[in-house]
């Protein structure tokens, strides 16, 4: 840990840059006839995930040699265990928002120190936003960042106090039974329901615009480690749905479990 605590601050300005620069990779596809294929689990794959990635991958193996990535779409190196440092890498996070084009997509990369995610970045391309945090420093927020690429002009940002008429977000592209369950079993907690894609379910908790969500079904470990990261530095809470803490650099990198995000303990649901 002495290795990132005495590095953060410019480790952290370094990857908002590469993700940004990964960002910009990705808008100059946005705008074009980008073709779509599908992995061998269906999920769709454009030009934009393969060039971010590689982008991505490359300039953290330049400035960070001696620690290990996991990359969405790269092959994994097992390897990666035996390291206490890991990032995790989504190089587009909201591929469905992507190809939809409304815009709800994210760059994600996330610093894993045994276990603990330490470090988080996602940036909105669309948006120009950016959403940083690490450990024990606070998250903070950044609007049109591409005109002064300067993390100085931070906001710092924290969750919402409310215990009433919440704002509950519901996922753009995925929607399970279950979710109409909880949402019934617990109206007169819930003031308003709104759909968005990919991690900016979790920024807009951290910033304290929306106060609670809950994904059931599979994500990865890239999906959610720059969010929490994020999201507890912001004073919220990500767990998963057994309540146990969601940890990282796993063999199996897929989170079974599922997971919620609130803003306030007290703001647990009931199923």
């Amino acid at each position: 840990m002495w290795l990132f605590e005495h590095q953060a601050e410019h480790m952290t300005e370094k990857i908002v840059r590469i993700a940004y620069e990964a960002g910009q990779i990705i808008l100059d596809i946005y705008q074009t006839d980008f073709r779509i294929d599908y992995k061998d689990d269906d999920s769709p794959l454009t030009k934009a995930d393969r060039l971010a990635n590689e982008y991505i991958v490359h300039a953290l193996r330049t400035h960070y040699p001696d620690m290990a990535i996991l990359a969405e779409e790269s092959v994994d190196d097992l390897k990666r265990l035996e390291s206490d440092y890991c990032w995790m890498v989504d190089p587009l996070d909201g591929t469905k928002e992507f190809i939809k084009r409304n815009g709800e997509f994210s760059v994600n990369i996330a610093l894993i120190y045994r276990s603990k995610a330490v470090l988080g970045v996602i940036y909105i391309p669309v948006l120009d936003e950016v959403y940083y945090a690490s450990q024990g420093r606070g998250a903070y927020y950044i609007k049109e960042f591409s005109s002064h690429q300067d993390i100085k002009r931070s906001i710092r940002i924290n969750v919402s106090s409310k215990t009433e008429n919440l704002i509950m977000l519901h996922s753009r592209s995925h929607r399970y039974p279950v979710i109409d369950r909880l949402v019934d079993m617990n109206k007169q907690k819930i003031g308003e329901i709104v759909h968005a894609g990919s991690s900016l379910k979790g920024c807009l908790i951290a910033k304290g615009e929306a106060d609670i969500y809950y994904r059931f079904g599979l994500t990865m470990e890239w999906d959610t480690a720059a969010m929490q990261c994020i999201i507890e530095e912001a004073g919220g809470i990500l767990r998963q749905m057994d309540d146990s803490e969601m940890t990282y650099n796993r063999k199996d990198s897929a989170n079974h479990k599922g997971f919620y995000i609130l803003n306030r303990l007290e703001n647990k649901l009931v199923l």
